[in-house]
């Protein structure tokens, strides 16, 4: 099951939506300190859980890749 999630944290390196100002936005993160997470979640999986920032298990196939959250379900591209 592909869930659409609004993002509160940094798929990439799990930190606060808003750079650390706050709760986070709700519509990931906007702050010129995820400038290049953002870049790189444009190649690769997300690695953190937009909702929770829990580790995420992933696993990548020629075909695409898979990120599960233990408590908000499965991601996948």
């Amino acid at each position: 099951m592909t869930t659409a999630v609004s993002q509160q944290f940094c798929g990439h390196c799990g930190g606060d939506g808003n750079g650390g100002a706050g709760n986070g936005g709700g519509d990931g993160p906007t702050s010129d300190a995820h400038r290049s997470c953002r870049q790189r979640l444009a190649m690769e999986p997300p690695r953190f859980c937009p909702q929770c920032r829990r580790r995420m298990k992933v696993q990548v196939t020629p075909l695409g890749w898979t990120a599960d959250c233990s408590r908000h379900g499965r991601l996948a591209s």
